[in-house]
């Protein structure tokens, strides 16, 4: 188990990346305060979603955009509803909220 952060390290509409070994994920918070975490990786080509660390959502931080094509995806699903990988998924990866920290497992 890895701890990622603590859920009041990430305001509401903002998102936060972490390298992981040879991958990467980011974990992102809503505005009404869902979490979600997904690889960072774009289906498109696989290019990492950021061009400066941390910003994975669009200036509203109501979606999350592919820095490189400009794709944007949903932040609760992942679901590209804008862009060339229209109605793929970001990755989602698994985890937990123990004692206020995201935690996530690692193989």
């Amino acid at each position: 188990m890895t701890v990622l952060c603590h859920l009041d390290s990430i305001p509401a509409g903002a998102s936060r990346g972490f390298q992981l070994n040879e991958s990467s994920c980011f974990v992102v918070k809503s505005h009404d305060g869902g979490v979600h975490v997904y690889a960072n990786s774009c289906p498109h080509l696989g290019v990492e979603l950021e061009w400066i660390a941390d910003q994975f959502l669009d200036s509203e931080g109501m979606l999350i955009q592919c820095a490189t094509h400009g794709a944007l995806f949903l932040i609760e699903t992942g679901q590209c509803v804008a862009g060339p990988c229209l109605g793929q998924y970001l990755q989602a990866v698994p985890f937990v909220i123990r004692d206020g920290a995201v935690v996530i497992s690692i193989d």
